[in-house]
């Protein structure tokens, strides 16, 4: 991989043979772990400004009509985060010059963040180029670098160029014509669009949500596009609906639907009809087939929801075909994959054959080596594993050869069946879709997938090494180096990153677990201090930032008393006046929150302060506050609950113990922290950065 300096050019077909399709991503870290940014792209013509402000993509405007852009969303890392963009060189306009991809950081400065990174892959994923900086200084947003046409080719320039105007400055200044007034106006419209269905006589909420969604998208971004193309490839833009309007860099806050109307069933005993029906599953085999043809046949039918699955793969955007149960020949005897991807992009084809278990079963290593051996023999661009595991950095769930003599490269890519149902979630429930009739679909596949009987329930098995290792914990037998101890820090580790797909559906928001490590760190070096770890105190501990809240989320599960803890750590505000009157202020936010809610003060220095429950601090807010006068810098709430009396690997053990948990402290707490902080943003002057 080639390192660049600042300036520094060079041309992609140096790089790669076919320069049509390449992933930009982009990378920092911070010393807490905390510290996040956003990507963004403009496309310029010769003049240097975008054709018109369709051109801008970022947070509220992700996916270019023609598929020639998509912001493909964070991957965490060991220490901070990836956020990655595809391009279709191919499916870019003509009159387009130059691409300039760059970050913003809204109310925070590039100067706070560390390892300021962006590398260019081909379609496959392989990195082929690096451009690092090491101090982008005080600004809001910045420049990484750009695409551009020379001679009928594009090349790659290293800029590294920040912005002390944030997003806002940067896009202006590239012609983009930004209306942040008009946040009040929409976010009042969005509250408007969330009256019950009831009390409009419209579809039920799961229905509605994505129609009202992409309405708002329409009159907010401009060329939005349904996404159904004809024999081309080509997208269909949606017909404006209201007056034009220009892009707000201010995130669009869209609310979770409210409850369906009223049913017209005569008793609950009556199941509506459904278009993908599962009590007369009975065998994993049956499963696995009605899974893979339900999944596929949607994917190809809603353009959204395929591209959101296939682009991270490296598929273009342009007219999807799925089949399922195809012969390919293999030796002595053909293979029948589950299922072939098929997308048709200016006269190519990308092709991925698919391999999918239901029902906790797991990979056969055997079986995807002779999908990628037809893979590569065939020409196809990729092998999709999709199981209900979860894949993590540098543990990959079934181990294959490649032949590197092989010029034609396969790319092995994996697929959880709960990273499928948040993305489905995300779409209806908060982004939207092109129809009414897409959002059914998209409804009815949801309704499939959270079945008890689909078999598609995500990570549910937390492997034959929890049991053991939970009785080594109590005997105090369990030792430093057990391979077994490793293998349950991968099962929490695949649980987090599940939990975060569960509730950033639900929530419509980003939520990323915290890696705390060094860049570059070998995660395996990672979970093994982490088993030595287990092994000394007993405890699994994981901590979560969610968007647009005060804190991280922490984790902690103690094997040794069977308690789990679910904590968020709040700091002090500056100025916030006497003691105790920040202690009373902090005791009305949480005025709704459970009566055993814990709360413990953090003061300056080593060790904790007083703490209580909130039923005893709520008549004597004193209690709390430290007898020695020592500074206060925070507080600590908490909740605890038992992990589960059974030690069976089902998911009605510790796995629901643990989303039970993480619900009820969102729910009853954190969701207040959110309200109570978002009055406060309200109620000072608006910002853009």
């Amino acid at each position: 991989m080639q390192e660049l300096v600042k300036g520094a050019n060079i041309g992609l077909a140096e790089l790669l043979d076919d320069a049509g399709s390449v992933l930009v991503s982009l990378s920092w870290s911070s010393p807490t772990g905390e510290g996040d940014a956003d990507v963004s792209v403009l496309l310029l013509d010769a003049k240097g400004k975008v054709r018109s402000d369709a051109d801008f993509y970022f947070y509220n405007n992700p996916v270019a009509p023609d598929g020639s852009v998509q912001l493909l969303g964070k991957t965490p890392t060991a220490d901070g985060n990836e956020d990655r963009i595809g391009f279709d060189l191919t499916a870019m306009p003509s009159d387009v010059d130059r691409i300039v991809v760059a970050a913003s950081r809204y109310g925070c400065r590039f100067g706070e963040l560390n390892d300021l990174c962006m590398t260019l892959a081909d379609g496959t994923g392989e990195s082929l180029l690096q451009f690092s900086t090491e101090d982008a200084g005080d600004v809001g947003a910045f420049i990484f670098g750009e695409l551009y046409r020379r001679g009928g080719e594009w090349k790659f320039r290293a800029i590294g160029q920040g912005y002390e105007t944030g997003l806002a400055g940067l896009a202006t200044d590239f012609g983009v014509e930004i209306d942040d007034d008009a946040a009040g106006d929409e976010d009042a419209a969005g509250e408007q669009g969330a009256a019950p269905a009831s009390e409009q006589g419209q579809p039920s909420a799961p229905q509605a949500a994505a129609p009202q969604a992409a309405q708002a998208a329409q009159t907010a971004i401009p060329a939005q596009a349904t996404g159904e193309g004809e024999g081309d490839g080509e997208a269909t833009p949606v017909p404006r609906t209201g007056p034009r309007t220009r892009p707000r860099t201010a995130r669009k806050k869209v609310k979770l639907p409210k409850a369906p109307k009223r049913s017209l069933a005569e008793n609950d005993n009556w199941r509506t009809a459904r278009l993908f029906p599962v009590p007369v599953l009975k065998s994993d085999r049956e499963r696995e087939v009605r899974a893979t043809s339900v999944l596929l046949s949607v994917m190809a039918q809603v353009p959204e929801f395929g591209r959101r699955l296939t682009a991270a793969f490296g598929a273009p955007a342009g007219r999807m075909e799925t089949y399922t149960e195809v012969s390919l020949p293999h030796g002595d005897s053909p293979k029948r994959p589950d299922g072939v991807i098929r997308v048709e992009r200016a006269g190519k084809l990308w092709t991925a054959l698919v391999e999918t278990k239901t029902n906790g079963n797991p990979l056969k290593a055997e079986q995807v080596q002779d999908y990628m051996d037809i893979a590569a023999r065939r020409g196809y661009e990729a092998v999709i594993t999709l199981s209900n595991d979860v894949a993590l950095e540098g543990t990959p769930l079934v181990d294959v050869r490649i032949d590197g003599r092989r010029k034609h490269k396969v790319a092995l890519r994996s697929l959880s069946w709960a990273e499928v149902t948040h993305q489905a979630k995300m779409l209806i429930r908060h982004e939207g879709v092109g129809n009414a009739a897409h959002a059914w679909l998209l409804q009815e596949l949801l309704h499939y997938l959270q079945h008890e009987n689909s078999g598609c329930h995500g990570f549910q098995n937390m492997g034959p090494a929890w049991v053991p290792v939970r009785n080594g914990i109590d005997d105090e037998t369990l030792s430093q180096g057990d391979r077994r101890a490793v293998d349950v820090v991968e099962s929490w580790e695949r649980l987090m990153r599940q939990v975060c797909l569960r509730l950033g559906g639900e929530l419509g928001q980003k939520v990323l677990p915290v890696l705390r490590a060094k860049r570059g760190a070998d995660p395996s070096q990672r979970r093994a201090a982490l088993a030595d770890q287990l092994c000394a105190d007993g405890r699994l501990h994981a901590e979560l930032r969610i968007e647009a809240t005060p804190g991280v989320l922490a984790i902690t599960a103690d094997l040794r008393t069977g308690k789990l803890r679910t904590s968020i750590e709040l700091p002090a505000a500056e100025n916030g006046g006497h003691p105790l009157t920040r202690v009373k202020r902090l005791i009305r936010q949480l005025a709704a929150a459970p009566a055993d809610l814990h709360v413990e003060t953090l003061v300056a220095g080593e060790g904790g302060g007083p703490r209580g429950t909130l039923e005893r601090l709520r008549p004597e807010p004193a209690d709390i506050l430290p007898k020695d006068g020592a500074e206060i810098t925070g507080f600590r709430l908490s909740l605890f609950k038992g992990m589960g009396g059974g030690r069976g690997k089902a998911e009605t053990g510790f796995i629901r113990s643990v989303d039970e948990a993480v619900d009820r402290f969102h729910t009853d707490v954190v969701a207040h922290l959110d309200s109570a902080s978002s009055r406060r943003q309200q109620a000072a002057p608006a910002t853009v950065g």
